[in-house]
């Protein structure tokens, strides 16, 4: 990785502590405690996939565990994934 693509890396993850800081300032000042929308029949598997923006990997996992044609399972994860945001 070039010095430059380190500041880049560097400039943005302090970008992100940055919001994070204000997002939780934001929840406290509100009185507010994020919840997400997770059901029970989530597979956690699956959820780790897409928070690792690995949408390809959910899919695979979800179909392994759960069978069922290739459709199938793009719009089980894509509904997992709208729901949580991800």
């Amino acid at each position: 990785m070039s010095t430059e693509e380190q500041r880049e890396l560097y400039l943005l993850k302090s970008r992100i502590n940055k919001l994070e800081k204000q997002i939780e300032y934001l929840y406290t000042h509100l009185g507010v405690t994020f919840v997400e929308d997770t059901h029970s029949s989530d597979d956690p598997d699956v959820v780790n996939a897409l928070r690792s923006r690995n949408v390809i990997e959910a899919i695979k996992v979800y179909r392994a565990k759960n069978g069922g044609g290739l459709a199938q399972a793009k719009m089980a994860v894509e509904e997992v994934q709208a729901r949580l945001g991800l």
